[in-house]
């Protein structure tokens, strides 16, 4: 069974732990260092502690400024099959842009890390923004959303179609012709977890038509309640449930003095603003994932955590901020810090117990296996 699939919990997971400096914008020293040993070790955290999953980023060049934030990136299959391989229980997804990987290559490789895990492998698809990163491929960005994520959708077809049949087939699309194709072997058991953000109509029809948890961002929670309660709507209308996941920067200190002070340090004063301001530009310009009327508002959030929800303060506060969120709807988020490795340990001993208590959470990592 798959376990992203399956549990009740509210989900946890990381997010860009693959990417230089994390989710966070900033030029201290202390900024996440995106190492395979980094990685390993975050993994191995995770999979002790019953954390749900971990979600990486896929970037082909940096945003520039002093730190050309997300300058070193981990690739996401090869970086997902090496974690798969090295836990027990922790589900890991692969980034793929469709433009850049071919459907048939991308289908046979996630099957091979499905089967590498024991099916705990999930697929994160992304129809394609960041236009800087399609010229350096030697690609060109359609300007329209409908083309977009009209070659996502055959993409995402024939990917489908080579893990559901048995024998090969020919396919003769829009955007592919194919001959004497297969999918040999197919993944563990049925499709992997899909995950799709997308702000754009179209890109949200993708997401219910397609995915299994549509991701988008938590900025006024007012707002999200609505949000998701229409996305599920909409994946109702076509006969499928979609849940919806958020992503969240975590700050989190014995007191909020403490936790502000520190936060307002690495974010604030000492924020990479150059590269904030060019991550910002390109979002106006090519993508939807974040609402344009609240982009400019939220500057300070993309320092800090590439837009993410603030959590920012003692252990009960953080904990209170992850229990509105799943008051709103959401049916998990993703955790970033300053550095993943180092704050995780006492989010893990602090706050995990208070979500456990509220009853959003069951316990399930080292400590809970040792008390049966």
């Amino acid at each position: 069974m798959r376990p992203m699939l399956t549990s009740r919990d509210f989900l946890l997971g990381s997010f860009s732990s693959n990417c230089s400096s994390g989710m966070t914008v900033t030029k201290v020293e202390e900024r996440w260092k995106n190492s395979w040993e980094n990685n390993l070790k975050l993994a191995q955290l995770f999979d002790a502690a019953g954390i749900d999953f971990m979600l990486p980023i896929a970037r082909w060049i940096g945003y520039g400024g002093e730190t050309n934030f997300h300058g070193g990136v981990l690739e996401t299959m090869t970086w997902a099959a090496g974690l798969l391989a090295s836990t027990k229980n922790l589900s890991v997804f692969a980034t793929l842009h469709t433009v850049a990987n071919h459907p048939v290559v991308a289908a046979k490789q996630m099957a091979t890390i499905d089967h590498i895990s024991g099916g705990r492998a999930g697929l994160n698809i992304v129809a394609g923004w960041n236009r800087p990163e399609y010229e350096a491929l030697g690609l060109q960005l359609p300007d329209d959303h409908e083309t977009r994520y009209g070659y996502a959708q055959e993409w995402f077809d024939i990917v489908q179609k080579l893990w559901a049949t048995d024998g090969s087939f020919d396919w003769n699309g829009d955007y592919f012709t194919l001959k004497g194709i297969a999918g040999d072997p197919r993944p563990v058991s049925g499709r992997p977890p899909i995950i799709n953000a997308a702000g754009s109509p179209q890109g949200r029809a993708f997401a219910v038509r397609n995915a299994d948890f549509l991701f988008t961002p938590a900025i006024d929670l007012g707002r999200s309640r609505d949000e998701v309660a229409a996305l599920k709507g909409q994946a109702e209308a076509v006969g499928r449930q979609v849940e919806v996941l958020t992503f969240s920067h975590v700050c989190c200190r014995p007191s909020e003095k403490e936790a502000r002070e520190f936060h307002d340090w690495y974010a604030s004063e000492q924020a990479d603003w150059e590269a904030v301001d060019n991550l910002v530009n390109l979002q106006f310009a090519n993508a939807q994932s974040f609402p344009h009327d609240l982009l400019a508002l939220i500057r300070d959030r993309m320092a800090a955590g590439h837009g993410g929800f603030p959590l920012i303060g003692t252990p009960a506060q953080v904990a209170e901020g992850i229990l509105s969120l799943h008051a709103a709807g959401f049916r998990g988020t993703t955790l970033s810090f300053l550095d993943y490795v180092e704050e995780f340990p006492y989010f893990r001993d602090e706050v995990l117990p208070i979500l456990e208590e509220k009853g959003i959470r069951t316990p399930k990592g080292a400590a809970a296996v040792a008390a049966e």
